[in-house]
């Protein structure tokens, strides 16, 4: 990419903004001097041509493969991080263990025995218990909606399996999954279970139309009732349908053999390239390691590990290390619980203010087209700073909150100041906890961007003269808008 002379020495020129409530006479405010914009400049256009994160997913992926925490694989997984930190040329890398349940999936089958037969397409929704041995068969209740399911009465589902059909759309943002998909998969059992239902089956919670169903978390009441759950694929959800649209009773049998197997201890796996100036200060990253076992977790969240550990290496390499350290986090077990982020926040939330930007990736590997952020009103001379070199990327704007990314979004809850980066998700939940996550749904050019993107906010925020705003409580009672 070619930046005219002019445009640079514009790049380099301290923005003049009007903040409201805050004189600059009084305060301090938060700049990001003019060598590291010019470099800055040249690291974008570096990284926007690296293929870093490219190799390193193929290497994840190819390597190791699905990663379902506590599975063979978890372990697998950690030794392949550190090996891999170390050998891109991280000055400290180091483990902290997480501890949570073991899930284990160990088979699954379901059939629509009346008013027809039909083999279905199913999965085993995360910490769904099994089903009797020999499996369970009975009637379906069918709600088209979570608000449905919501008002729904035992009197209504007692004793029969609880059917949800609400579908979710594309949207770059993704919208449709916070207020259709994840309630509906991780919140509709529960629910189920206390009103008595025998088990819950959704459609997929996912915009595509292949016969690959679409996995994920529930999240149970603590000693509350428990029921199998499981999501059919998006094709299997409209035969059920076009079947209950006929007028007959729709019965379905369900044999899933899966469940909690013990506690495991697993790791938050920690890279870090060490500052040149205030080496205890630093700038965090990165994405969570596990991933579900029905594809290879490319997407989710490979992507994210990657883009961290090519960012973290492309600032190593460069002549004059920032004065901030550059901290990069594989997180364990995400996808059941954010148990590494919160295992995170544990260890480290009394140090909040040394965490003095962050952002993890985990939305996929197509193109960063939004940034919005939580920082303090002081800071938003150093943000705008950053949104100029960002730009020529595509990045925009947006109005929201800054929350750092599910793992992050804890040490968020606790202070630090924090940035949320959002992929195009159009495609995301084509592909999202189902067998077609895998690494040819990655695009290099687009997973180059994500790095130049990160790699460009990483380091200013690394070289910025003042902070963002990170302290105990500094963000407390934040609402999106």
């Amino acid at each position: 990419m070619r930046v005219l002379p002019f445009a640079i020495a514009c790049l380099l020129t301290f923005p003049v903004l009007v903040i409201p409530g805050v004189s600059s006479a009084d305060v301090a405010l938060t700049t990001i001097p003019a060598a590291a914009v010019k470099a800055a400049l040249e690291l974008r256009d570096r990284a926007s041509k690296d293929q870093t994160a490219y190799q390193v997913l193929e290497s994840l992926t190819t390597e190791v493969g699905a990663r379902l925490a506590g599975s063979p694989n978890d372990e697998k997984a950690r030794n392949w991080a550190i090996a891999k930190f170390k050998a891109l040329g991280y000055d400290k890398v180091w483990t902290e263990p997480v501890k949570y349940p073991r899930w284990v999936r160990r088979s699954e089958h379901a059939q629509m025995v009346a008013p027809f037969a039909h083999t279905l397409a199913i999965t085993a929704l995360g910490y769904s218990p099994a089903t009797p041995k020999g499996g369970l068969s009975t009637t379906i209740v069918a709600f088209d909606s979570f608000k449905s399911l919501q008002a729904a009465t035992a009197e209504m589902v007692k004793g029969k399996i609880v059917y949800v059909s609400e579908r979710m759309h594309p949207a770059r943002d993704g919208h449709d999954y916070g207020t259709i998909g994840s309630p509906i998969r991780s919140r509709g059992p529960a629910i189920a279970a206390g009103l008595g239902a025998a088990a819950y089956v959704l459609r997929s919670a996912g915009t595509d139309n292949d016969r690959l169903p679409h996995t994920g978390v529930t999240r149970w009441a603590d000693n509350g009732p428990r029921i199998p759950a499981a999501a059919v694929s998006n094709p299997d959800a409209d035969l059920i349908d076009a079947a209950l649209r006929r007028g007959a009773a729709v019965t379905l049998k369900l044999e899933l053999d899966c469940g909690i197997s013990g506690e495991y201890t697993g790791a938050n796996v920690i890279g870090e390239v060490t500052g040149s100036g205030q080496p205890e200060e630093f700038v965090i990253m990165g994405g969570h390691l596990d991933s579900w076992d029905l594809g290879t977790g490319a997407i989710d969240d490979g992507a994210g590990v990657a883009i961290g550990m090519a960012t973290g290496q492309l600032i190593a390499k460069l002549p004059q290390r920032p004065k901030r350290s550059i901290r990069v986090v594989a997180f364990a077990n995400e996808e059941a619980g954010l148990y590494g982020g919160k295992a995170y926040a544990e260890a480290h939330g009394k140090d909040v203010a040394q965490h003095v930007l962050g952002s993890e990736s985990d939305f996929g590997g197509d193109r960063i087209w939004r940034l919005q952020a939580s920082v303090k009103a002081t800071a938003l001379p150093a943000l705008d700073q950053i949104m100029q070199v960002l730009a020529p990327l595509g990045v925009e704007r947006g109005s929201g909150v800054g929350e750092g990314g599910p793992d992050l979004g804890p040490m968020h809850s606790v202070g630090m100041a924090a940035l949320s980066l959002t992929q195009d998700g159009t495609r995301y939940f084509d592909i999202h906890h189902t067998a077609n996550d895998t690494f040819d749904k990655i695009d290099p050019a687009q997973l180059a961007q994500n790095v130049a993107v990160y790699a460009t906010w990483a380091y200013m925020a690394a070289q910025a003269d003042g902070d963002f705003g990170s302290a105990a409580d500094a963000f407390k009672g934040e609402a999106e808008e």
